[in-house]
């Protein structure tokens, strides 16, 4: 009477469906280089009892020979192998591990194991593993997906923040139990075929980001900082070309293991004037000509001294002048002057240009910006005049990045973007349009004048040690204290520079944020952040031109010519070695640098002989020679 019940109660645990993970969507770059990719792997078996005694005589020194051609191990070595396997009834022997999908291929077709699973005794067991292809660079951005033993999925980056699209939709595979808890496919054919996720095409540009992550790299490891971020944002799109985040270890080296762009709030310091001066030219407090004593570099308000950087102050300057020199205390009696009656009129004023709220990014774990109000329990007296040069609020560096972007982009803000569109296959399912955050945190005019004077700031101010020839910059450097007023914690410093590139006609807004450097060796944010932005902003602009074209500066029309007709060879080959002869060494370094080569170089002046000539193809070659006179 109860057979049929342990009848289905034995086939219950004798047989189940096991799931097939669907291959997961590839993450390609903005130019379709693969960031992420799944790679499926085989393990084949061999069921030995499921061949007929005849088939396996006839035929197990064939697949014997056959897998030692394959995997290398002696004929003999397979041959005992599948003997022992028949003569024991063994029925999950191992014959290879860990195979790529056309060593797969071969092997289904090899003697025996082309019967299938029912005759030829063929187990397959395949799985999936995630590879990235750019390795540690930008691993932090390129994320993961992963999920628990109770279902729970842990996202981070844009795997993780793109997951419903990239993981498909797992198939399902009927096998039976056969001996000590294995278990084997009851037939060849799935159940349910698993599904592929589609395929995610990102803004990240591998070449800049790889140039971003070598430039913060470097500067980390000069100042022994403990950590640091590098974001490089399109200004028109917003999408992000490059995200880099380094953190120091105990063995001294750096990896990517917070994304600190996106995730970590904190003082910004003196990167925060632009959102201060902004304030005060729209509620027109102040023109850039408006003139302010800096007091001798120092000034009191209620029990506390804000100071200038500079001893002695810088007398009485102008309020452009004040951003350039980046003083405090110049900022703060603006602010304090203008807004100490009614605080509320500035604190709604950034509230309007969105500096309250989170950018709402799609990748999980974004800082949440923090800004007193008149009235709350952390507000003091001094907290106005501390807040004009960013102490007193929190945002991270992504947001004060689309802060600069949108004055770069005449006051029109964007939402950073990661990815362009979704596909699948050669389809685009899905395409990311440009979505506009705030169409204007400011006027055009005030977006014009503080262009104009964070170029000055460049060409004379605070950032005048990055001013090149070679590409036009505008921006502001931070210092920002850390750990101040905490007791049995040594003071540290954040340093830092934001701005865009070239001035006219801005393509790229980027910042740079580094925290606790060692301060016998700098902290200033001119001295610590400022040379990465530069090393960036040069090496794009020889390396993705816009519209593909350069044209040089400072130099001959012998010169000019020589440099655009490389312009157009190298964009077509990115391999062919220009003609240097007259150049001045600054022009050359960052092409031969973006073609790969180490430089060696002997006299002075302009460049008089090259060890690789004009028009030849570089190959392998790693060194050019130049000679200077």
């Amino acid at each position: 009477m109860d057979g049929k019940k342990y009848r289905n109660l034995s086939q219950k645990r004798t047989i189940k469906n096991f799931v097939i993970p669907a291959n997961r969507g590839n993450l390609y770059d903005a130019n379709y280089n693969l960031l992420a990719t799944s790679i499926a792997k085989y393990d084949i078996r061999f069921d030995a009892v499921t061949v007929k005694s005849d088939v396996f005589n006839e035929n197990v020194l064939k697949l014997a020979k056959a897998l030692h051609n394959e995997f290398g191990k002696p004929t003999n070595y397979y041959s005992n192998l599948l003997r022992r396997a028949k003569k024991n009834n063994k029925r999950y022997v191992l014959l290879c591990k860990n195979i790529g999908y056309s060593q797969y291929k071969k092997v289904k077709q090899f003697p025996i194991l082309k019967l299938g699973s029912n005759k030829g005794g063929l187990i397959v067991e395949q799985s999936t593993i995630r590879e990235h292809p750019l390795g540690k660079i930008a691993e932090r951005t390129v994320g993961y997906e992963r999920k628990d033993a109770d279902g729970y999925y842990t996202r981070v980056g844009l795997e993780g923040a793109y997951g419903e699209y990239l993981r498909g939709v797992d198939g399902k595979r009927l096998k039976q139990k056969i001996a000590k808890g294995q278990w084997k496919p009851i037939r060849d054919n799935n159940e349910i075929e698993p599904k592929d996720g589609f395929d995610i095409v990102s803004t990240i540009d591998v070449n800049i980001q790889d140039i971003t992550h070598h430039a913060l790299l470097g500067q980390l490891e000069k100042f022994e900082a403990k950590h640091g971020c590098a974001v490089v944002m399109e200004v028109k799109t917003g999408d992000i070309k490059a995200v880099a985040n380094l953190t120091r270890l105990k063995n001294h080296k750096y990896a990517e293991n917070f994304n600190y762009a996106l995730g970590e709030s904190h003082e910004p310091g003196s990167t925060f004037k632009l959102m201060s001066m902004v304030a005060l030219l729209e509620d027109k407090a102040i023109d850039s000509s408006s003139v302010i004593d800096t007091r001798n570099g120092k000034i009191k308000f209620y029990n506390r001294t804000v100071y200038d950087s500079h001893h002695g102050g810088y007398g009485k300057i102008s309020a452009a002048k004040a951003f350039e020199v980046s003083s405090n205390t110049a900022f703060a009696q603006m602010i304090y002057n203008t807004y100490a009656k009614n605080p509320k009129r500035l604190l709604n004023r950034f509230y309007n240009m969105g500096l309250n709220k989170p950018l709402g990014l799609d990748i999980k774990g974004e800082g949440i910006p923090k800004f007193p109000y008149p009235g709350d329990k952390n507000w003091y007296g001094t907290t106005l005049p501390w807040m004009s040069f960013g102490y007193g609020v929190k945002v991270t560096p992504l947001q004060t990045l689309a802060f600069y972007n949108a004055i770069a982009n005449n006051g029109v803000m964007v939402k950073p973007k990661f990815i362009k569109e979704i596909r699948s296959w050669d389809n685009v399912t899905k395409k990311i349009e440009t979505h506009i955050s705030n169409a204007s945190i400011c006027s055009k005019n005030t977006a014009k004048v503080m262009k104009a004077i964070m170029k000055n700031t460049v060409e004379r101010g605070t950032a005048k040690s990055i001013k090149t020839n070679y590409v036009s910059m505008g921006g502001k450097t931070g210092t920002c204290q850390k750990y101040y007023g905490i007791k049995n914690k040594e003071l540290q410093y954040i340093a830092s520079f934001v701005g865009y590139f070239p001035t006219k006609n801005p393509q790229y807004s980027c910042i740079v944020v580094i925290h606790e450097p060692k301060k016998e060796k700098g902290y200033y944010g001119s001295t610590v952040a400022a040379p990465v932005f530069k090393q960036i902003a040069m090496k794009m602009h020889s390396g993705t031109p816009i519209n593909h074209k350069i044209t040089p500066i400072n130099t001959t029309q012998k010169i000019e010519k020589n440099y655009n007709n490389f312009r157009v060879i190298s964009d077509k080959y990115k391999t062919i070695m220009p003609n240097l002869k007259g150049m001045e060494l600054m022009d050359a370094l960052p092409l031969l640098e973006n073609l790969g080569l180490k430089v060696k170089i002997s006299g002075e002046g302009k460049i008089k002989n090259q060890s690789i000539i004009s028009g030849e193809k570089i190959g392998n070659r790693q060194q050019i020679s130049i000679e200077l006179s």
